[in-house]
């Protein structure tokens, strides 16, 4: 169970515990979808329209896109600032598991209301996940201009990328589009926390006594679902945190096509609307889908995975 559920007292899982089942299921998620993870973040920041008919697009498609970073960079593009993304994986899913597990169990001690409700799971959900991006955020803003940038390579290590981001544009670039990110992630989380639970007692009531012994499958399409709803649900905002966070990265960017700059959230979204229309807020939204669906179905089903380990082992040692 993800949350703290007082039918479940004899789980027995720590805090600590939590913490790093949450690390590990993003660690391992996060080698996972990598692939899935540039792509989308190129389609993203692509001013062109994702067609075949714009013949000044560089992508236009998951497979195309795939093929052309294979010719022109080599295999390892696909995992293209993939220390920092670890660290972001690592250091998100431990404090966005535990700070779950902390806020739901307070909304029980409050006795406000029942800690399973779809609306509890939302606020703490998206709660959470605000606490883990003000902790990880930076590594996220590296992560992205390391996955955006071309040949040649602007940033050849992580110390090289801190040390020239920081001395050419100072320290407050690595929070960059942190505001669209806030007002992102508090419903796409909350969203992936609810649904999640949702889904899971949906899939209970309509499967049959048989097919419910399967907590590994369940766990996993549950968490694709609520994945590919939750974002879905927010994608736009995703996409306006992605172009604000490689601003000041222009020179990078040349050789994909066209590049934009943007003074704020407003203004990206204004300017993305006007020059690409209602679509290009949708941009690079197939691949997201993909990577949402397997992200978060691999993300909850590690988590649960370990947690139950944890259980076990401490069952064995009694």
């Amino acid at each position: 169970m993800v949350g703290y559920d007082p039918r479940a007292d004899g789980r027995n899982v720590s805090n600590l515990e939590v913490a790093v089942a949450g690390s590990v299921s993003g660690l391992v998620t996060r080698v996972l979808i990598s692939p899935l993870d540039v792509i989308k973040i190129r389609f993203q920041l692509q001013i062109e329209r994702l067609s075949r008919s714009d013949p000044n697009a560089k992508y236009h498609g998951i497979l195309q896109a795939g093929r052309q970073i294979l010719q022109e960079e080599g295999p390892t593009a696909f995992w293209k600032g993939h220390i920092p993304a670890q660290l972001l994986s690592i250091g998100y899913g431990a404090v966005q598991f535990l700070s779950f597990e902390v806020l739901t169990e307070l909304v029980h001690r409050a006795s406000v209301r029942d800690a399973r409700d779809f609306s509890v799971h939302f606020v703490c959900g998206g709660l959470s996940a605000c606490v883990a991006t003000l902790a990880v955020h930076p590594v996220d803003v590296l992560r992205t201009r390391f996955a955006a940038q071309g040949e040649p390579r602007v940033y050849k290590t992580l110390r090289n990328a801190v040390v020239t981001m920081y001395r050419t544009e100072g320290p407050l670039v690595f929070y960059k589009g942190l505001n669209p990110t806030l007002i992102a992630i508090f419903p796409y989380a909350g969203f992936q926390f609810s649904f999640y639970s949702s889904l899971k007692h949906a899939y209970e009531w309509a499967m049959p006594a048989e097919g419910k012994k399967n907590g590994n499958f369940k766990n996993l399409l549950c968490g694709s679902g609520a994945g590919v709803i939750s974002k879905t649900l927010t994608y736009p905002l995703d996409l306006f945190k992605k172009r604000l966070q490689v601003g000041g990265f222009e020179q990078a960017r040349a050789s994909f096509g066209q590049v934009r700059s943007y003074k704020g959230l407003l203004d990206c979204a204004r300017q993305v609307l006007r020059e690409e229309g209602a679509q290009g807020c949708f941009k690079g939204l197939a691949p997201s889908l993909l990577k949402a669906a397997l992200s978060t179905g691999f993300v909850f089903f590690w988590y649960e995975l370990f947690c139950n380990l944890f259980h076990h082992m401490k069952k064995a040692d009694s």
